[in-house]
């Protein structure tokens, strides 16, 4: 990996991870397709590079902050529709495809190839949070805005086929690509209409944990 290219690296998880009012003049020099380029290059070079235990240990707290900072970006699913719905919680390994019909919120969790859900849910696909339910997730988890939890399993069982991703797209993968995070959303709005549930979609997100 040359040396522009590790300065790149490190000036990409740098400036991910301060605001844009920390240090705004570093983020308009910055070419943000290229430090993703160049990210890119130092993950897949990443065995071929000799750290010391400082600077990996540096490195280490440099990607902790970035994940922080990113993790947040992430959670675009706030200030949806009925607002007086909390934002539920995101399981870990999985993800919550969401969606707003008839003043109604609805969110679908996933989870990712390896893990399946501490409940059986086959025929729940999806919970709701409503005026009807008093603005209050209707989980099967007592209290909170946990909906589901995906526990490493060897075998996917406890949930219908469409609650998981595929092998080689887990959420992260799959909320990268418009176009797949596009066909979860619909897929999901159409299980939606083929419950019975009738009405435009709003403030539709995918969200992973």
């Amino acid at each position: 990996m040359s040396l522009k290219g590790t300065l790149a690296w490190l000036c990409s998880l740098a400036v991910l991870s301060f605001s844009a009012a920390q240090d705004e003049t570093l983020l308009q020099n910055c070419n943000l397709q290229t430090l993703l380029a160049d990210l890119k290059v130092a993950v897949e070079c990443g065995e071929n590079l000799s750290w010391s235990a400082q600077q990996a240990a540096a490195l280490l707290l440099s990607m902790r902050n970035l994940t922080d900072t990113l993790q947040h970006q992430l959670k675009k699913c706030q200030a949806a529709e009925p607002k007086k719905c909390p934002e539920a919680e995101v399981p870990d390994n999985g993800g919550l495809a969401c969606v707003t019909v008839a003043d109604k919120r609805y969110c679908k969790p996933l989870c990712n190839y390896g893990y399946d859900f501490g409940f059986i849910r086959r025929s729940r696909l999806y919970d709701e949070c409503s005026k009807q339910t008093g603005h209050k997730w209707d989980t099967q988890y007592i209290g909170g805005n946990t909906l589901a939890v995906c526990n490493k399993a060897s075998i996917q069982v406890s949930g219908a086929q469409t609650a998981y991703f595929p092998k080689d797209q887990d959420c992260l993968t799959t909320m990268s690509s418009s176009q797949l995070q596009n066909r979860t959303i619909e897929d999901f709005h159409t299980e939606l209409k083929n419950q019975g549930i009738q009405g435009e979609p709003q403030d539709a997100c995918l969200v992973c944990g």
